[in-house]
């Protein structure tokens, strides 16, 4: 048991003005220097790793610097048996679900204004798996391990995460032209993905599963689809994501579920109460779920019926991603309290409700907004303690 509530965050944080433009000839396959490249990423990791230690975070991660896409769209990279080919006009996979038809005319401003949402670098690019997948990106990961963990040393800092894709938020909206059906593929994806989820906690590191279609799929599907079609979809990820993750210790696994980062009403968002079984089937050793913002807040109420696990802990998001007002630090102390009373202090630690950047060019928040959140996030986190010591 911690002597005081801990405080983490989601993983993606915003990229530095010269790192982005390495990430951006990446992304348009336009030459640059590679040595240049890896050195300025291996230095925004340090100071990225440092700055949070600054603002009181306890848990950090590298930002996501390593990925040049987007925060699922990233495996494009990493995996064989993909190929990248131009969408269809009109055929951007962000413009289905309930919300969006009922606010259709508020939705078409905020494309306007900030491009489709989720797709960071991946507009207009449908994936589709031509071969079969295997785990080619090794070399990246390292990379990306070696530079966190050095970063973690020269902040002194004793634990970090690295954020990556669960099997069902893997290139999201791909197509398969190899497998015999969608579920193969889907299996095929989590085998390869393992490779990367066993390499960071071999590497001593935290693994952090991110999933936003584990709820954002309800809005795509629900309706024509039934509710329990959608649990049906759901229970079938979680089994393959637990395959992937056998053997791998849950203490060392922390698992991410939100409602999507868009900045819009979320009407027809999936409750957590209906959906937060199967979260819990997922063998992790904490739960980050999001709670901050006025569609899911109340949902710290799921806690007074629902038990967590054993030896499980729970990672509210108590400071909002996407609004670029900042939380008072006893509005995060009030958020934590309610809940540590319910599932005790000791299984309890304060995070964000999701990344402050969903990709490199994507941002949700200034960063000097980022930063005064992540300062209250620590700073409400040590009140809570306090209020409940």
């Amino acid at each position: 048991m911690t002597e005081r509530i801990l405080s983490t965050h989601v993983g993606s944080l915003i990229r530095p003005p010269a790192l982005l433009q390495f990430i951006a000839a990446r992304q348009k396959r336009e030459p640059y220097d590679q040595k240049a490249y890896e050195r300025c990423l291996a230095e925004s990791v340090t100071q990225i790793v440092r700055r949070q230690a600054e603002a009181g975070v306890d848990i950090p991660s590298d930002g996501e610097f390593g990925k040049s896409i987007s925060w699922s769209q990233y495996a494009l990279e990493r995996l064989a048996g993909f190929e990248r080919r131009p969408a269809k006009p009109g055929a951007n996979p962000f413009s289905r679900g309930a919300d969006r038809q009922r606010f259709a005319e508020f939705y078409a401003e905020l494309d306007a204004a900030d491009g489709p949402p989720a797709t960071a670098g991946a507009t207009g690019v449908l994936a589709v798996c031509s071969g079969p997948i295997e785990y080619t990106g090794q070399v990246e990961l390292q990379r990306d391990i070696a530079n966190f963990k050095a970063a973690l040393a020269a902040a002194g800092v004793k634990q970090g995460f690295l954020p990556v894709a669960a099997p069902a938020s893997v290139i999201p909206d791909r197509k398969n032209e190899f497998y015999k059906s969608d579920e193969e593929c889907l299996r095929a994806i989590a085998k390869a993905m393992r490779t990367e989820y066993k390499a960071i906690v071999d590497a001593g590191l935290l693994l952090q599963l991110d999933d936003a279609r584990f709820a954002v799929t309800y809005d795509r599907m629900v309706p024509p689809a039934s509710f329990q079609d959608y649990r049906r979809w759901v229970e079938l990820h979680v089994e393959v994501l637990n395959e992937a993750l056998a053997g791998i210790p849950e203490e060392r696994v922390r698992y991410h579920v939100c409602w999507g980062s868009w900045p819009g009403p979320h009407t027809t968002d999936v409750p957590l109460k209906d959906v937060v079984d199967l979260v819990l089937k997922v063998k992790a050793g904490a739960y980050l779920i999001e709670g901050a913002n006025p569609r899911h807040e109340h949902e710290w109420r799921v806690w007074e019926k629902v038990k967590l696990p054993r030896g499980k802990t729970l990672v509210p998001g108590v400071i909002s991603h996407a609004t670029n007002i900042v939380e008072h630090p006893e509005l995060v102390a009030e958020r934590l309290v309610r809940i540590g009373k319910l599932i005790g202090r000791e299984n309890l630690m304060a995070g964000t409700d999701c990344g402050f950047a969903q990709g490199p060019f994507h941002r949700r928040v200034h960063p000097s907004i980022m930063w005064a959140k992540l300062e209250a996030l620590a700073a409400g986190a040590r009140l809570a303690s306090r209020e409940l010591s």
